[in-house]
């Protein structure tokens, strides 16, 4: 059964941090692609950042220089750094993971107050 669990949403002031994580199982976590994507109410899910099962990582725009994907293949989970977050950065946070198929976590909230 696969399964994607973020968790590390929250409340946090703007310019502050917050480490989202990513726990995955019943898939072969190494062998995928994997990636953070965020839906604010009102609008479309966008990706916010992508890393190839070598390392090479890809950044939306808006979150180049604060946010930083990251993996570790020991303990198949993802995680995103947000550095330096602001409002517009608030959102429902989910995880996915892609090779021949896409798996979806359930969303982690996160929020930034002004």
């Amino acid at each position: 059964q696969v399964q994607l669990v973020e968790s590390g949403g929250g409340l946090v002031q703007a310019g502050g941090s917050l480490r989202l994580s990513c726990v995955a199982s019943g898939f072969t976590f190494s062998s995928y692609a994997l990636g953070w994507y965020r839906q604010a109410p009102g609008k479309q899910r966008e990706l916010v950042a992508v890393i190839t099962t070598g390392g090479s990582t890809n950044y939306a725009d808006s979150v180049k220089g604060r946010f930083t994907i990251s993996r570790d293949n020991a303990k198949n989970t993802v995680y995103l750094q947000m550095n330096s977050l602001k409002p517009e950065d608030t959102a429902v946070y989910y995880c996915s993971a892609r090779m021949l198929n896409t798996y979806w976590g359930q969303g982690t909230q996160v929020t930034v107050s002004s």
